[in-house]
């Protein structure tokens, strides 16, 4: 039977997940029996996670009593504030560059693969266009809706599958939107204002546009490597280490990884995550 790295069998964790979604306590044991000597962490994440991060962080706050301030913001931004003077004690980022740069410079003690996205096509709910697979929105007279100018990687992803799909002129010709914001684009599509669109798969759990857009499948041989990969990192400004080492081991727990599967993520610690592991060499430096 097929195993995690972590020696959890892909139906454990499952179970897992389902437990701790449904509320119901499963355990976490932490590594000092929550010895800590602090009473609060400080966890920086790019914003895409903010969704699956803040309820992961009220379960480790209600056993641990730890208090976690969280803060959720582009990657770019974060990044360039880390870069230079800024400090955080864990950092969950995008962009597996990123982290390597972190700990190439001192500035991050270690890292870990936490999840990983991918990209869908999107439509109004009932497919009135009949869009069926990528090529579909190259048709003459489909209205497609996208977000170019979207903060990094926003829309940018979605450009660069068009591109390697040889489709990127076709569709942008078919474009009756070119926006700013990803998350507008799922509103453009549930009010009908396009047929399709191209997205992270994540945003489509998000609870206001949950269940609300129909999604088709895009071939991962598509995706963008770059925009991928979420990593979390021990920061060198950690003021205790067993917390900060305790969180990352919470979060890439099954426990920890159940609120990702939840919000449209790929787990590292599941099959699929693996793969990609190896794939996209996500691997501390």
């Amino acid at each position: 039977m097929e195993q995690h790295h972590d020696g959890w069998k892909r139906r454990d964790f499952l179970k897992t997940a389902a437990l701790t979604l449904a509320g119901v306590a499963v355990p976490f044991t932490s590594a000092q029996t929550r010895q800590f000597s602090q009473t609060d962490l400080q966890v920086w994440s790019c914003g895409g996670l903010a969704e699956a991060m803040m309820p992961a962080h009220e379960l480790y706050e209600q056993r641990t009593g730890v208090k976690i301030s969280y803060t959720g913001a582009f990657a770019a931004a974060l990044g360039k504030s880390l870069l230079g003077s800024a400090q955080t004690e864990v950092f969950c980022g995008r962009v597996l560059s990123l982290s390597q740069k972190l700990r190439q410079t001192g500035k991050m003690v270690y890292f870990k693969p936490l999840c990983f996205t991918s990209y869908v096509v999107v439509t109004p709910l009932g497919n009135p266009a009949g869009i069926r697979e990528l090529k579909d929105l190259a048709r003459p007279g489909i209205k497609v809706v996208l977000a170019p100018d979207a903060s990094p990687p926003g829309g940018k992803a979605a450009d660069l599958i068009l591109k390697k799909a040889g489709l990127y002129e076709a569709v942008r010709k078919n474009a009756v939107v070119l926006g700013t914001c990803v998350q507008r684009t799922l509103e453009d599509i549930i009010t009908g204002r396009g047929d399709a669109s191209v997205v992270e798969f994540r945003l489509t759990k998000i609870p206001r546009f949950a269940n609300k857009v129909e999604v088709i499948p895009i071939p991962d041989r598509l995706f963008p490597p770059g925009p991928l990969t979420f990593t979390v990192g021990v920061m060198q400004s950690a003021k205790d280490r067993t917390l900060a080492d305790d969180y990352v081991d919470y979060i890439t727990s099954p426990v920890g990884q159940a609120f990702f599967e939840k919000f449209g993520f790929i787990p590292a610690i599941s099959a699929q995550g693996q793969e990609l592991t190896e794939k996209l060499g996500v691997k501390d430096v």
